[in-house]
């Protein structure tokens, strides 16, 4: 009842506000939110034009399981990017969202510190037995400021390899100070790195995943303090890459740093690199952790961790209560379904079945990702004019989908089944296209944005 009164206000407000431009509701109050919000929201990867420009939804009302809701009260379901990796146990799961109640009763602020995020760290520990210490945060570009500032303080020195995405903040974007030969334009194509001081230049430096060639190039002629580098993402290890990639940090004292802001949990019960047996010096959680709920956390050897005493790390609102118990009943949750399998074995499902379908329509593709995070692209020249073909006849079928799925345990056999059959005719369509018909006359705006792509 909460709920239907919520979206009948949420409607009443929108209707005294429409414009009459004809859109729905959805996109009407994006072109608001771009007068009044620069870039439109406060994330790259939700904003519509990534999607579908002009007739994308935007904006939902509820979500639950994997279901979503838009402002005029269609249902779709989602196929996509479940809150950006966020919600591997489904939007809105009934043991979470109690666990979080319940602390909104009890009080998420205080003078007093919260006892959960103890406990919290306490079972993070327990579940990497290499690490000693952890800290928290709420979002993974802090997670990633964090672990940095703290690696550095440790080390001693300024310098940091880098392989894959960490996050928007000033360090990290400093890997794209240079010209357009060298680093500009390379790591994040297309994002510029405006407002970030050019005296950080030459701090940050990229390497190539599976190069340890390059990586070991770049220690000879730096005096690099730091390895921050994605454990995995596109692409597997090769070649015992990341033990060799650990070989080297330990020879030449250099902390090294696995970011699984997005892979931890997905995989396996705790960070991906359990599963190619790499001990790194320190860790970042995020997006899975807290199934939707702001958390994410750093851990680390007691040696380099206590280097955060040394130094400034401080926010009032990684105090509050809220993440961290939505985490824990997060982590209890997965360790009694065993979600990581479920969401691996599902993923694998559905990359499988991509396969054939582009098999049976001869459709050459491409995918890629952890099994849970799949994706496929079209091998064409058309790719990007498909990718949002591929999102606009799923959205008038009535699901939220592109060329990625994200996936959780809410996506069942029989949502999946249902999935591939919409999305069989639409490969049927594109194969009509690249046999000659003219995919642009069948769009219905323009192409999808292309974001940006990273070092792995």
């Amino acid at each position: 009842m909460h709920s239907r009164f919520w979206g009948l206000s949420m409607k009443k407000w929108q209707l005294n506000r429409d414009q009459h431009t004809g859109l729905a509701s959805g996109q009407e109050l994006w072109q608001r939110a771009k007068q009044v919000i620069p870039g439109g929201n406060m994330l790259l990867s939700k904003r519509a034009e990534m999607f579908l420009p002009n007739q994308w939804p935007a904006y939902f009302s509820r979500a639950k399981g994997c279901k979503v809701w838009d402002l005029d009260g269609n249902e779709y379901i989602d196929m996509s990017i479940m809150g950006i990796g966020t919600n591997t146990l489904g939007y809105g799961h009934p043991d979470v969202d109690m666990a979080v109640r319940g602390t909104i009763e009890a009080g998420n602020m205080s003078t007093l510190n919260c006892p959960e995020e103890v406990y919290l760290a306490e079972r993070l520990i327990e579940l990497h037995p290499w690490a000693h210490m952890a800290r928290f945060a709420r979002s993974g570009g802090e997670a990633n400021a964090i672990g940095v500032r703290i690696a550095r303080a440790a080390s001693g020195k300024d310098k940091v390899a880098i392989c894959g995405y960490h996050g928007w903040h000033d360090w990290y974007l400093a890997a794209n100070l240079g010209d357009d030969t060298n680093l500009a334009g390379h790591l994040l194509p297309g994002l510029e790195p405006n407002g970030v001081p050019q005296e950080l230049r030459g701090t940050v430096l990229p390497f190539n995943y599976n190069r340890i060639d390059e990586l070991v190039a770049l220690t000879d002629v730096h005096d690099i303090g730091v390895i921050m580098m994605e454990v995995s993402r596109n692409l597997g290890p090769t070649d015992g890459f990341l033990q060799k990639v650990r070989q080297l940090a330990t020879q030449r004292g250099i902390v090294l740093i696995f970011d699984e802001c997005t892979s931890g949990f997905r995989q396996t019960y705790g960070g991906l690199h359990t599963l190619y047996g790499v001990e790194p010096d320190m860790a970042m959680f995020g997006k899975a952790l807290g199934n939707g709920y702001a958390i994410t956390a750093t851990i680390g050897r007691r040696e380099v961790m206590e280097a955060a005493q040394t130094s400034f790390i401080s926010s009032t609102f990684w105090t509050e209560r809220i993440g961290p118990t939505a985490a824990l009943k997060t982590l209890e949750v997965m360790e009694r379904i065993r979600s990581w399998e479920q969401i691996t074995n599902i993923g694998r499902e559905i990359t499988g079945q991509w396969q054939k379908l582009a098999d049976s329509h001869g459709l050459a593709i491409t995918t890629g990702g952890l099994p849970a995070l799949t994706t496929f692209s079209i091998n064409s020249p058309n790719a990007l004019a498909y990718k949002t073909l591929v999102t606009q006849e799923m959205l008038a079928k009535g699901y939220l989908a592109g060329t990625s799925v994200y996936v959780c345990t809410e996506h069942t056999s029989e949502t999946v089944q249902r999935y591939l059959e919409a999305l069989n005719q639409v490969f049927a369509l594109i194969k009509e296209c690249e046999n000659g018909r003219d995919v642009y006359g069948l769009l219905r705006g323009p192409v999808c944005h292309a974001g940006f792509k990273r070092l792995n």
